[in-house]
Formats: structure tokens, C-alpha cells, sequence
């Protein structure tokens, strides 16, 4: 069986911010497979129910419903991208 040992020096910013993208690599994953697989759906219908309740949508109001549900799914998953990315 092959095996991989990865190293980080904790105390290098750089090593540190490596390490932090790699810990939360597998919750980044699951949050793109739950938006591909489920969260548009979830989106389409509460939209529709939106326009079923009488209430007028813009654009606007679909590009906040997207990004707010990314949002949502990130925080889930405890990933703040501000810690992974400078």
C-alpha cells in the first residue's frame, strides 16, 4: 500500500495557510457536491414558491438566493474562506 506523509511547519504563514486548505479539503468538496446535486433544486423551489405567494422577482433576487445558499453551505462546513485564501 503506498502512503503519503504531508509536513507543515506551523509556524511559516505560508505552511500555516497550506495546512489549513488542506484540513479542509474534504468539507470543501462535500459543499460543491451538495451545491451541484442538491442545492439548485432547493433554490428553483423556493423561488417558486416565492412567485406562488404573489411576491414580484428580479434577477437580483436570484443571484441573492444563489449566493446566500453558498453562504449557508460554507458556514456549515466551518469554511471561511478569508482563512484560506489572502
Amino acid at each position: 500500500m503506498s502512503k503519503a506523509t504531508l509536513e507543515f511547519d506551523l509556524t511559516d504563514f505560508d505552511d500555516r495557510m497550506e495546512f489549513e486548505r488542506v484540513n479542509k479539503a474534504t468539507d470543501m468538496a462535500l459543499v460543491i457536491w451538495e451545491i451541484l446535486h442538491n442545492t439548485r433544486k432547493g433554490i428553483e423551489w423556493d423561488l417558486e414558491m416565492d412567485l406562488e405567494k404573489g411576491k414580484t422577482l428580479t434577477v437580483f433576487d436570484g443571484v441573492d438566493a444563489v449566493f446566500n445558499k453558498l453562504i449557508e453551505k460554507l458556514d456549515e462546513k466551518g469554511i471561511i474562506i478569508d482563512n484560506l485564501i489572502v
